[in-house]
Order: C-alpha cells, then sequence, then structure tokens
C-alpha cells in the first residue's frame, strides 16, 4: 500500500505526459498526480495542425477535443481522469538529492517546489532556428504550437508567397495546405530529395513530381543563406536565388528539449535526447523520459535513434506508467513506421532502407512493385507502389516504402507487423490476409509484391529500376527500352525513349532483337515486363531485365 501513495510529477502536459497521468490513474487510484506545463493549451495534437491551416476545420481547438467534442482541460483532467495540471507553470530546477522541482507561475510570477517520488520527463522538443540573418523577422516562423497555426492561417489569409524552408513531414504538409490557400509556394530543402531520411530516391523522386504537378516550386540540394525584410519577411535568399515570401515556415527539424534534465545531471545520449533503458528510467531510476524528449532505440539494430513522433509518446506514456505502477513492461523500440499526405500522393515507410541495411554489414536485396490497391474492375480502386527490402541469405523482410493514391498505410502496417515477427518474404508471401473486391485483389498487393522478391532472390527474374533506366537514358547508354504494352496503352502515356513492341507479338519479333544488346523490358506495372523477361531469356538472350514498378513506378515526366 505504500507504494499507493507516492506523488508522482510529470514534467509536460501533451502527449506522453498525459497519458502517462491518465493511465497512471486507472492503475492506481491513490496516488498523487501532478502535472506541469508552461502553456494553457494541454493536451492537444500538433499533428493535425496543417489542416487547420488547410481550413479542413474551422475551430482550432478540436485538437484539445475528446471524439466526443469534450475540451481536454485543466477542469477535464481533474473531475474525469482525477489528477491535477498545473498550466501556465515552469519548472526551473530538479533537486535529485532532495527529490523537489522548483516551480514558477509565468502568470503571477511566484515560485514554489513541488517533493517528488517518482518524476517523468515529458518536455517534448523544439524546433530548430537556425542562426542566419533575418531569423527573428515577422512572419518567419516554425509549427509546433496552436499560436503558431493561428498565426500562419492569418498571415496566409492575404499572403501571396510562402517559402518553406525543410521538406520533412511538417514541410510536405503546410505546402500542400498553403498551395489549397491560393498562395504560391516555394519549398527549399538543402539535400537532394525530400524526406531524407525516410524515403529512398526512387520513392522519394513521386514526392517530387507531385509537388511539381501542383505547382510548388521545389528547389533542391539549395542550402538557406538568409531572410530578408523591413519590419516583416519579404524575401528568402539561397545560394542559388531568392523567392518573395509573405511567410515563411521553418520546417528544418526539431531538438529534444533537455535542458532541464541536463542541469540536473541526467545524462543525455549521443543523439542529444535523454538516454533511457527498455523501462524509460534515465540515469537516475527515479526519474523517467517519454517522448519527443527521449531517445529510442530501433528495432532492428539496436541503436539509440531520435524519431519523435506522437505515435511513440503515447505508448511511452503507458509503458512509464506501468513501471511506475509497479507492473513492468519494457519498450521494445521502434521501426520508424510514418505516413504522410501529399496532395493526391500517400507516402508511408517502415524500417530500414535499401542504405540503412548496408551500413550495417547486411546484404539487402530491394524490388519494386506497382498495383492496384484494391480490384481493379471494383470502382475507386487506385495504383500504389512498394518498395520491399529484404535480407538475402535470411530472407528476412527489413523494410517498406509504399506511395501511391492508392490506400498505403495498411501495408506498411502490415509489413511493421511482419518485421517484429521477424517474418521471411515467404512467409509474407503466405499471410491470410482479407479478400474482396472493395479491399484488395486475390493476392493483395503485398502478396504480389513478395512473390517479386522470391522470384529475384531464387534467380528467376532479373530487374532493373526506374531511377537506374532514367540514368541509363539520360547517358544515351546502348540499350533497348520495350515497351510491351498495347499500342493503345502506349497512344495514352509513354516514356521518352521507349520502343513500342507488344508482349502478344515478342515471340514472332525475337529475331529482330539484337542478342548482345541489354534489353530492359516494360510495361504499366511490369508484370508483362516480367512475361517479357522470360520469354526472352527461353529465347537464349542473356542480357534482359525488366524495369520494376513500370510505368506506374515511374518517378518522372511521361510523354501523353
Amino acid at each position: 500500500m505504500e507504494r499507493s501513495k507516492q506523488h508522482i510529477v510529470i514534467i509536460g502536459g501533451v502527449a506522453a505526459g498525459m497519458k502517462t497521468a491518465c493511465r497512471l490513474r486507472r492503475l492506481d487510484p491513490v496516488a498523487q498526480i501532478t502535472v506541469i506545463d508552461r502553456s494553457h493549451n494541454i493536451s492537444y495534437g500538433a499533428c493535425p495542425l496543417p489542416y487547420y491551416i488547410e481550413g479542413l476545420y474551422d475551430d482550432i481547438t478540436e485538437v484539445r477535443k475528446t471524439p466526443t467534442g469534450v475540451l481536454r482541460d485543466e477542469n477535464f483532467f481533474a473531475k474525469v481522469k482525477g489528477f491535477e495540471t498545473l498550466t501556465r507553470t515552469e519548472a526551473l530546477e530538479i533537486n535529485r538529492d532532495t527529490k523537489v522541482v522548483r516551480l514558477r507561475n509565468l502568470d503571477s510570477g511566484d515560485e514554489t517546489e513541488l517533493t517528488f517520488d517518482k518524476l517523468v520527463m515529458a518536455t517534448g522538443n523544439e524546433p530548430t532556428m537556425p542562426p542566419l540573418p533575418g531569423i527573428d523577422l515577422p512572419g518567419v516562423l516554425p509549427l509546433k504550437t496552436m499560436e503558431q497555426a493561428l498565426e500562419i492561417d492569418r498571415l496566409a489569409e492575404n499572403g501571396k508567397n510562402a517559402v518553406i524552408i525543410g521538406a520533412g513531414l511538417i514541410g510536405l504538409e503546410v505546402a500542400e495546405a498553403l498551395t489549397e490557400r491560393g498562395l504560391n509556394v516555394t519549398v527549399i530543402e538543402m539535400k537532394d530529395q525530400v524526406m531524407a531520411t525516410a524515403l529512398d530516391f526512387s520513392i522519394a523522386a513521386m514526392v517530387h513530381h507531385e509537388l511539381e504537378r501542383h505547382k510548388v516550386n521545389l528547389r533542391l540540394a539549395e542550402p538557406l543563406e538568409r531572410i530578408e525584410g523591413e519590419g516583416h519577411v519579404s524575401r528568402v535568399v539561397t545560394s542559388k536565388g531568392s523567392y518573395p515570401a509573405d511567410i515563411v515556415l521553418m520546417a528544418v527539424g526539431v531538438r529534444p528539449a533537455v535542458d532541464l534534465a541536463e542541469n540536473a545531471g541526467i545524462k543525455l545520449g549521443k543523439t542529444g535526447a535523454i538516454e533511457v533503458n527498455a523501462y524509460m528510467q534515465s540515469s537516475d531510476p527515479d526519474i523517467y523520459a517519454a517522448g519527443d524528449c527521449a531517445e529510442c532505440t530501433d528495432y532492428l539494430t539496436n541503436q539509440k535513434v531520435y524519431v519523435p513522433l506522437g505515435s511513440t509518446a503515447n505508448k511511452h506514456g503507458r509503458v512509464v506508467a506501468n513501471n511506475i505502477a509497479g507492473h513492468e513492461e519494457q519498450f521494445p523500440g521502434i521501426l520508424g513506421s510514418l505516413a504522410v499526405k501529399v496532395f493526391n500522393l500517400n507516402v508511408a515507410r517502415t524500417g530500414m532502407s535499401s542504405r540503412d541495411a548496408q551500413l550495417i554489414g547486411l546484404k539487402p536485396e530491394s524490388i519494386v512493385v506497382s498495383a492496384p490497391d484494391f480490384a481493379h474492375l471494383y470502382p475507386g480502386n487506385n495504383p500504389i507502389v512498394i518498395k520491399l527490402i529484404a535480407e538475402r541469405s535470411s530472407r528476412k523482410v527489413l523494410g517498406a516504402q509504399v506511395a501511391g493514391p492508392g490506400v498505403v498505410d495498411k501495408r506498411v502496417d502490415v509489413i511493421a507487423t511482419a518485421i517484429t515477427l521477424g517474418a521471411t518474404v515467404d512467409q509474407l508471401a503466405q499471410l491470410d490476409l482479407c479478400y474482396a473486391p472493395p479491399f484488395s485483389n486475390a493476392m493483395d498487393a503485398l502478396h504480389q509484391t513478395a512473390n517479386a522478391m522470391r522470384n529475384k532472390l531464387d534467380g528467376l527474374a532479373e530487374s532493373v529500376s526506374a531511377v537506374a533506366v532514367k540514368e541509363m537514358l539520360d547517358n544515351d547508354e546502348d540499350f533497348i527500352f520495350l515497351d510491351v504494352r498495347s499500342p493503345a496503352e502506349q497512344e495514352e502515356v509513354r516514356i521518352k525513349g521507349s520502343t513500342l513492341l507488344p508482349l502478344g507479338a515478342l515471340r514472332q519479333k525475337l529475331t529482330d532483337l539484337p542478342v548482345d544488346t541489354l534489353i530492359v523490358p516494360f510495361c504499366k506495372m511490369s508484370l508483362r515486363g516480367y512475361e517479357a523477361q522470360l520469354i526472352l531469356q527461353q529465347a537464349g538472350f542473356r542480357n534482359v531485365c525488366y524495369m520494376e514498378g513500370g510505368i506506374l513506378g515511374w518517378p518522372y515526366e511521361l510523354e501523353k
């Protein structure tokens, strides 16, 4: 019973902090639980803020409401959840020896102290604001808080030009939001692709094409130099040009908010976030860390990583509460699963990329497959492109990236489950997934992808990526880029530099093709491309490989 009388202080009242407090109260009805937060706006979801800016909902307080419309404020948490929340209160100092937190009320300036038995650091993260000229100009701001969303919304009312610095999740979502609001949007990214830490170039290139299709001025490999304006931002200057701006969104990343922890002597990890063990304990066993201020462990590599996501923060909070309440639980790690919508393109990923696997000494194999998200005859189906990564010798699934206007999150969720359970591509190909025409094909897109990978691993298929083919075309390399679709399909859309030879005529035209020249067949999804490869190889052609993904997986301009 002594454990039930402990006093728990939680610093941070958004995702991880409130999840910890709510779960802890369910497990322990008598513990004294106090949550501290500097803002009045507690327990809000930051991820929906770009959609408020876009105008998809009118009341910004929706991000603080329950599904039944109840505002999650101090009164709600006191009466419904049963714990105290001190808003507009800042934690100034943690004395680990006396187990005291010194606090200051930000409205009155009064200072008080709180004692604790267990302390939870849920201080979140802070947007990175690089020390460049003009960074402090009005109209230059990140997007993390409700107040910042309201300011961007206000500026968009009369603004004409917006510049977004950084092409990660927030940058891409706000690019769509402001474009839909009618602004001219420029996205500036210092790396040569969007979402550089999450996507391989072949999938990122699909995002590039989608942005450009919606008239977003995407500027890659272009470092920011300064921001200009008199009394308000007016222009952004990079290493390659300058761009007018009424709004500048800084979306170059975040850093964990760990100053309070560091000043208290709590150990930070190599990522700069608070180092925690599997029980989410810091270097002080009575102090836990959860959410965006804490390190995570990569489930596959066992390496420490910093990947701040609301989904992870909520899981952290539950684990922390369980351990404080005596229900021992470990947090197993993350796979970096995420999803983002960019106009009409849905993008999701999980696990490793090919590059990630190579960096830790694995020998990965990858395959790209295009398929409809459900039966082609059922109205509303859309294509998706799946890139699957597996380890060659063990055949274990390592990761996946999926993009397209169709349903992508479902496939990535299955892959995340497969990775967590140590599944091979052979097991993935035999998973008993749901089938009905409104939901999938009889062989789901994942089944098709897994079987394509099995063919590749078993030496039954030779393939080349669309990115590699584009490089060959750009370099005027000597090869035959063979379009094996029908003439009607080729009249509708085609890839410049390709030669039409329908699959049905291929066997009769074999003598027209050079035996020693590389031949790369493809079709809409490259199923016929694979069949063309087999026909050619069976006829004695040895230098043949089909293009993965086909027309649907071609992330560049098409001729129409």
